[in-house]
């Protein structure tokens, strides 16, 4: 866990040394990886899913990134900034970044404070969309003091101010080659979103949308001797089973992103000998997400699915909640994961100072749920579904096509019918539903659909900026090209002004107190409906040394450090 003031004073700065085993560059051959959800682009600030942002980490970097136990370390900044070195004002409205001297990106021009600013504008111009906007709240201009030397200000004191710049969410982009795709041409800027010049181990070599991308060794890298291996072979698509089966069984790949299927048919894997699946609980969570807008295709484009239309049915509060009544998440959790996972009420169940340790939804209750429906006027129809005013309750209900994810539709559809609850059960290609494509009407921000299923977490062990992505002005519309990670399109003028004061707060306590309250009001509305807090991970061949289990950052950012045991 991550201790906001003595990070602050410089006492928790920690360094990540990898154990090197190998010693000069590329002497490893080629390394396998495989998403079953495949990148649609390298740009993590055109799309807030994992599958971009983990591919990108090969190629971009940020100024600092968290290890394996939450502790800050400096990546392209030469140290992190606290009040103790001068890098945090006393007041906390600045924060100075110094770059390490000497780096370069990948096609050998250099580093400079400079691209560190466009970075910054890129993320922060009206209608870019940027999907990572979350993270640069609050803030009121960026400036190079100098070529090394970054100043951040703030519009007001900010207790936590290693936001942007900070995990793969927020790399540092080359100001030369994304000089024309500010604003409304960011999406259009297909060569730069494909293959960005970075400071990473690695270098593009040819990128296949919602497939595969090569990649080479960077030969500006800062370190001369990494990365061990010469190439990177990216597969993107499938499913979790079969990328499971080619680390655990047939070893055709090295690394398996995400091997979320049931516990014993990963135990019967590892009896190959090939390999082994990692778990590592972090603050992630299987959820549900209620739209609370009207997803009607009978509205037009520009007003589907945003505030303009509530939701008819879910703006219901009663349905809502008797949706979560009506589930059993011990059960859930024990079908789908076993061991790697929890049932939980919260959508913030870790770090512990920051988890508010609900409990209320544990106990599943259908005749409550069926009580609750029959107090706000929803009366049992035909085939046993409830109507109100002659509108039937009827959702529809979309995840990505993944074992587990079928096997919980399924359930959750058993459950609701229950309590006279019909739903259309709909599953897409990952690549499609976490794609970025604003274009493409089928994505996760633009919740076409009643209710979506999906994995979410922090991006930090401090929850601020996962909290900032609720406020009302982050949920995806059209003048944002569909972008932001308010998904349900919540908007609580009481959450945005505690967020805004969450940023003011230093002590830990006091932050992990508001942080609980802004869980509350997430999971008491309904708005999001936590179900199991998971424990999962990758598959790792045994052939492959490096991987660290990071659940605070990016694992394919220490890419550098993989190499291939002898």
């Amino acid at each position: 866990m991550l201790r906001m003031t003595s990070l602050l004073a410089g006492g928790a700065v920690a360094i990540l040394f990898a154990t090197s085993a190998f010693a000069e560059r590329g002497t490893d051959g080629t390394l396998n990886i495989m998403y079953w959800q495949a990148p649609s682009l390298m740009n993590p600030y055109l799309s807030g899913s994992t599958k971009e942002v983990d591919a990108a980490a090969l190629v971009l970097e940020p100024l600092a990134s968290y290890d394996k136990d939450g502790h800050l370390f400096p990546r392209l900044a030469a140290e992190i900034p606290t009040i103790e070195n001068g890098g945090v004002a006393e007041d906390l409205k600045s924060i100075t970044w110094k770059l390490k001297p000497g780096l370069k990106w990948s096609d050998a021009t250099p580093v400079t404070a400079k691209d560190v600013v466009f970075t910054a504008n890129y993320c922060m111009s009206p209608e870019g969309g940027c999907a990572q906007l979350a993270g640069f709240q609050g803030v009121d201009k960026v400036e190079a003091l100098d070529e090394l030397t970054v100043k951040v200000t703030f519009k007001n004191s900010t207790a936590f101010p290693y936001t942007l710049f900070v995990t793969a969410n927020s790399p540092i982009i080359q100001a030369k080659q994304f000089a024309g795709c500010l604003g409304e041409k960011a999406q259009t800027c297909t060569e730069a979103n494909f293959g960005p010049v970075g400071t990473g181990p690695f270098v593009v070599t040819n990128f296949k949308p919602n497939d595969a991308i090569q990649l080479k060794a960077n030969p500006n890298y800062r370190d001369p001797n990494k990365p061990a291996f010469a190439e990177v072979n990216f597969k993107g698509g499938g499913d979790a089973l079969g990328a499971a089966r080619a680390v655990l069984q047939t070893g055709e790949y090295d690394y398996a992103w995400n091997v979320q299927l049931p516990p014993h048919v990963l135990s019967a894997m590892e009896n190959a000998g090939k390999g082994r699946a990692v778990s590592t609980f972090s603050s992630a969570v299987e959820m549900l997400f209620i739209n609370l807008t009207d997803p009607s295709p009978n509205l037009p484009p520009e007003e589907r699915s945003t505030v303009k239309h509530p939701n008819p049915i879910l703006g219901d509060l009663s349905v809502r909640k008797a949706l979560s009544m009506a589930i059993d998440r011990a059960k859930l959790s024990e079908i789908g994961y076993g061991s790697r996972g929890k049932p939980t009420c919260d959508w913030v169940p870790a770090p512990p100072i920051y988890a508010a340790g609900n409990t209320g939804c544990l106990s599943q209750d259908i005749p409550g749920a069926q009580r609750l429906l029959d107090e706000a006027g929803w009366k049992p129809g035909p085939a046993g579904v409830r109507e109100k005013d002659g509108k039937k309750l009827k959702l529809t209900f979309v995840t990505t096509m993944n074992a587990v994810r079928q096997q919980f539709q399924a359930i959750l559809k058993q459950w609701w019918l229950e309590i006279g609850v019909d739903v259309e059960l709909k599953s897409l290609d990952a690549s499609v539903l976490f794609g970025s494509d604003p274009n493409n009407p089928d994505t996760f921000q633009k919740f076409y659909s009643d209710i979506q299923m999906a994995t979410d977490y922090p991006l930090q062990p401090d929850p601020a900026e996962y909290a900032a992505r609720y406020t009302c002005e982050l949920a995806p519309k059209p003048s944002t090209q569909w972008q932001g990670q308010n998904f349900p399109r919540y908007c609580n003028k009481d959450y945005d002004a505690m967020v805004t004061e969450l940023g003011q707060i230093v002590d830990i306590e006091k932050r992990g107190e508001m942080v609980k309250k802004l869980n509350n009001m997430l999971t008491d509305s309904y708005t999001i409906i936590p179900l199991v807090w998971l424990g999962g991970g990758p598959a790792i061949s045994n052939t492959l040394g490096g991987p660290v289990s990071n659940p605070w950052d990016s694992a394919l950012l220490g890419a550098q450090d993989w190499y291939r045991k002898k």
